[in-house]
């Protein structure tokens, strides 16, 4: 299969993006001026980044549709108003996680968020769920691009006037070059950010407009060594099939009131695990030396036993240090407990940590 290219792949070229593989699209993982500096100047300003390769998918209906979907994400979709946005899960009858995916109510329906990798499965998976009942469009004529940090909703704002006054998770449709645009207040770095659904053929003049504002590209490497700083779970790292929103420390996106209900795919789990706890939990970890633990790192407790792996982990530069997370037996997973991680045969000793390494900045907004 040929790989695909997001509309903004000419610009990332002449920006000298060294690019690699990424869910079947060629995409920056960095510039010129490396991860580190990329990372830095999103903490410290504004950075772009193309995330058009994940899935915006749009479903339209009515109030059939809201009870639909309160069948297969343990979400309150009937007290969700008008475009603000939710943190969910696809799961499975064992409340396994397809995916997780940010869903935001609008006029005509839902628009669904979902990761590149999963969201032709998670089309299928849903369509088959739904009985395609209802218009469902993986919309690939809109390009989605993320501007992330402190001075984005000034840069932003110099561009679409108004979008100051959207809270955190709230969204709205906006007018750029007379086309409708629709930007919520989230992402996925910590930091207070927007993302932009955009048509393919403004996706470049609207991003060259936004670096004239002072706002830089910025590659896949440094979201990822962002999210991580964030205590944010990455998909097919902190979450796939094998494991629940439960065992990912994720119960907080879970809705009260629905698992009350019970009422939703894998609710019969997720109730016993909320009752009765679960075996393994995500948690962070944090080296005590300069070494960096890299997905699939085994961990020791003081005995020498294996209690668990890293699932993601890297060099921190807000934080000045590596940083980690994976799961480990619960019984091992309180702030502060020793472990070893086994990297190249020797041991290395970390602590277990709260997450985030680093304080979210997420803005509120105006009402």
């Amino acid at each position: 299969m040929e790989t695909k290219k997001t509309s903004l792949y000419q610009l990332h070229q002449e920006s000298k993006a060294k690019f690699v593989e990424f869910a079947g699209y060629q995409m920056p993982i960095q510039y010129s001026e490396g991860i580190v500096e990329e990372h830095k100047f999103t903490r410290n300003h504004s950075g772009i980044f193309d995330v058009s390769h994940m899935g915006q998918l749009f479903i339209y209906g009515d109030e059939n549709l809201i009870s639909d979907l309160e069948n297969i994400f343990p979400l309150d979709l009937k007290n969700l108003k008008l475009n603000h946005s939710k943190y969910s899960f696809l799961m499975n009858k064992d409340a396994g996680v397809y995916d997780d995916l940010i869903i935001t109510k609008i006029k005509e329906g839902f628009l669904i968020i979902l990761n590149a990798a999963c969201k032709e499965n998670d089309f299928k998976i849903l369509s088959q769920l739904l009985n395609d009942k209802y218009k469902m469009v993986l919309d690939e004529k809109r390009s989605l691009i993320a501007l992330q940090g402190p001075k984005s909703a000034q840069i932003l704002n110099n561009i679409i006037n108004g979008i100051v006054n959207l809270n955190f998770m709230t969204g709205n449709w906006f007018t750029f070059e007379e086309k409708k645009i629709y930007i919520t207040r989230s992402g996925y770095t910590g930091e207070d950010g927007f993302e932009v659904s955009i048509s393919n053929e403004l996706a470049v003049r609207f991003t060259k407009e936004l670096i004239k504002k002072g706002a830089k590209l910025i590659g896949l490497g440094a979201r990822d060594t962002l999210r991580l700083e964030a205590g944010l779970c990455l998909y097919g790292h902190e979450l796939d099939k094998d494991k629940t929103p439960v065992e990912a420390n994720l119960k907080w996106a879970i809705s009260k009131e629905r698992v009350l209900k019970g009422n939703f795919i894998g609710s019969d789990v997720i109730t016993k695990q909320l009752a009765d706890g679960v075996n393994k939990v995500r948690v962070g970890i944090k080296p005590e030396g300069r070494v960096i633990a890299r997905e699939k790192t085994k961990i020791f407790n003081q005995s020498d036993l294996h209690i668990g792996e890293i699932t993601s982990g890297t060099f921190g530069p807000s934080v000045n240090g590596p940083v980690a997370m994976g799961y480990i037996e619960n019984e091992f997973s309180k702030k502060d407990t020793k472990v070893f991680l086994e990297i190249r045969g020797k041991k290395h000793a970390a602590n277990v940590c709260g997450l985030p390494f680093y304080k979210k900045s997420y803005v509120k907004g105006v009402n």
